[in-house]
């Protein structure tokens, strides 16, 4: 009986995952968030396994590596939340949506002293006009 659940389970999992649909869209925002929570992920690893090889006994402390993907995970997915929102309010075929703004720094020099300045700018509002 065991045997035949599994095999069921393996079954419908097969074909649920064999299956292919087809999705157009004009933007990969979530493609983006997953990528970004992936390196996020893969480089928090990394960072967690380094912090515990300087430890006195490394391999007791095996979870500053889950710590670090866990870490990693989310700050890869708020920039990849963050990167993907352009702008506070914007209009796309007639439809307004409304999201957090990307802070972008943006250097900028001063004509008359020559000074470089760094400058936050956020777009407010950006629309595609036909």
């Amino acid at each position: 009986m065991k045997r035949l659940k599994k095999g069921v389970t393996v079954l419908m999992l097969v074909s649920l995952l064999s299956t292919t649909s087809s999705a157009f869209a004009g933007d990969d925002t979530i493609r983006e968030v997953f990528t970004d929570a992936f390196y996020g992920a893969a480089i928090g690893g990394l960072v967690g396994g380094a912090i515990m090889v300087f430890q006195k006994k490394p391999f007791d402390h095996a979870n500053f590596i889950a710590y670090g993907a866990a870490s990693g995970v989310l700050v890869g997915t708020a920039f990849g939340l963050a990167k993907s929102a352009r702008a506070f309010a914007e209009v796309e075929n007639g439809r307004v949506k409304v999201a957090f703004p990307t802070v972008t720094p943006e250097l900028v020099v001063s004509p008359g002293s020559s000074q470089t300045t760094v400058a936050w700018k956020a777009d407010l509002v950006r629309g595609t006009f036909n």
